[in-house]
């Protein structure tokens, strides 16, 4: 018995703007993703990479068609997102930033800082917890903003070009520490980039063409 998919897509669209200055940005895709799944989204700036990636989280609503979560229910807050870029809080250190999602939940101690041990372990900057966002790398900071979102141990992260503000080296430890982390905490990953050298790295590749979806499966090259 096949199990339930975390998302699925159904001919989505999503428009910004009315009349004549109206863009779409998404037309008429359709997808699934289920537990397990490695993928990347492949496709250049513009092409609605990211406007999909948020109609799946939930962060943007279908201007035609429908997502819904059937493995998930109306728990989008098992959905965790990583941005292209970090966004830590300068005033507060690197575990800090890392629980800032628990402590607005209401996750309390020892829970908590359980959480955000585990979570900086995954992506190798444990040994960063007491330092300010200042004082790291960007590198380093961008793994700090994972570490945030796997703290919330969620069950399908959606990473919207993770390394395209990280040079190649960087880039490619960050995207080990995305799927190192993402293989113990048995999550789906979806990853948007334009990056050849990302995208071979995960099993099965999407692309975007002026907003319209086209699902293939391969496997990837990982060594």
């Amino acid at each position: 018995m096949t199990a339930e998919p975390l998302v699925v897509c159904e001919d989505v669209a999503r428009t910004f703007g009315t009349g004549p200055a109206a863009v779409t940005a998404v037309r008429d895709s359709r997808c699934s993703v289920h537990s397990g799944a490695r993928i990347a989204i492949a496709g250049p700036s513009g092409s609605g990479k990211s406007t999909l990636l948020h109609l799946m989280a939930g962060m943007e609503q279908p201007t035609r068609g429908s997502v819904s979560w059937p493995a998930l229910g109306a728990r989008t807050r098992d959905i965790g997102v990583v941005f292209q870029s970090p966004s830590l809080v300068p005033t507060l250190d690197v575990g800090e930033n890392a629980g800032l999602p628990l402590v607005i939940a209401g996750v309390e101690e020892p829970e908590l800082a359980q959480r955000v041990a585990e979570a900086l372990a995954l992506v190798g900057v444990d040994d960063l917890a007491a330092k300010l966002p200042e004082e790291i790398s960007g590198g380093q900071a961008q793994r700090v903003a994972v570490a945030r979102v796997l703290a919330q141990r969620p069950r399908l992260l959606l990473a919207d070009e993770p390394t395209g503000q990280l040079d190649r080296a960087a880039g490619q430890r960050l995207l080990d520490a995305l799927l190192d982390a993402t293989e113990h905490l048995g999550a789906a990953l979806v990853v948007t980039s334009h990056d050849r050298a990302v995208i071979e790295r995960l099993d099965t590749h999407w692309t975007m063409h002026e907003g319209t979806l086209r699902t293939t499966e391969s496997r990837a090259v990982t060594s």
